[in-house]
């Protein structure tokens, strides 16, 4: 009963995590094939050599039309798409944002001048260290 205890062992420790991983790998088949079918036009994608593109046509099956600048269209294998990417959406505050900083970079150019027209000179800085 001994002898047969260590092999039966050994094969459950090695079986184990390879039926995992093969189920594992069915899953993210499974869901890759799921988002491939459910391709339509509007959706914006991700290839596997990371262009991003928006599906212009799914209409092939093998092939997708993507089109990957206005008015540029280009048929891939429907494979190559990796992942849907959210439209990137500017909000608000990404504006409010832009603003300020066209504002600071108004305001800098401004103090520039005046410096410039009162004739002041900033003296250089310190060099620590030197002896």
């Amino acid at each position: 009963m001994n002898q047969l205890l260590l092999p039966l062992l050994l094969m459950l420790v090695v079986a184990i995590p390879l039926v995992m991983g093969t189920r594992k790998q069915k899953k993210a088949a499974a869901a890759q094939q799921e988002l491939l079918s459910s391709l339509a036009p509007g959706d914006r994608v991700m290839t596997t050599s990371g262009l991003y593109a928006s599906v212009a046509d799914a209409s092939a099956d093998t092939t997708i039309d993507l089109e990957i600048a206005p008015g540029v269209v280009t048929t891939w294998l429907r494979q190559a798409v990796r992942e849907k990417v959210e439209p990137v959406v500017e909000t608000d505050e990404d504006t409010l944002d832009d603003e300020a900083v066209d504002e600071t970079i108004v305001e800098a150019k401004d103090d520039e001048r005046v410096e410039e027209k009162s004739g002041a000179q900033i003296a250089p800085p310190l060099e620590h260290g030197k002896k």
